[in-house]
C-alpha cells in the first residue's frame, strides 16, 4: 500500500519553525524523551500500526514521533478546529 502523497502541508516554508518549536516541547516533555533513549535499540513498537485522531499540537508530533522511533508505523488524522 503506498500513501505517497496522500498528505496536505499547509505551508512547507514553515517547517524550520516548526522543528524548533518541537525541539522546545521534546525537552518539556522528559518521558517520552527518556522512553526514546532507553528502547531505541530494542524497537518495542516494531510492527506496530498505529492510528491516531487528536488535535495537532508540538506535544502530539513529539509523541508521534516518538512512536516512530520506537518502531511503530504511524497515521494520523487531525483537525484544526
Amino acid at each position: 500500500m503506498s500513501y505517497e502523497n496522500d498528505y496536505k502541508i499547509a505551508d512547507i516554508n514553515l517547517n524550520e519553525f516548526g522543528r524548533n518549536e518541537i525541539r522546545l516541547a521534546e525537552h518539556e516533555m522528559p518521558g517520552l524523551m527518556s522512553l526514546r533513549a532507553e528502547y531505541f535499540d530494542e524497537q518495542p513498537l516494531s510492527g506496530a500500526r498505529i492510528a491516531g485522531s487528536l488535535h495537532m499540537t508540538v506535544q502530539t508530533a513529539v509523541l508521534i514521533e516518538t512512536l516512530v522511533v520506537l518502531g511503530a508505523q504511524v497515521r494520523w488524522a487531525s483537525c484544526n478546529i
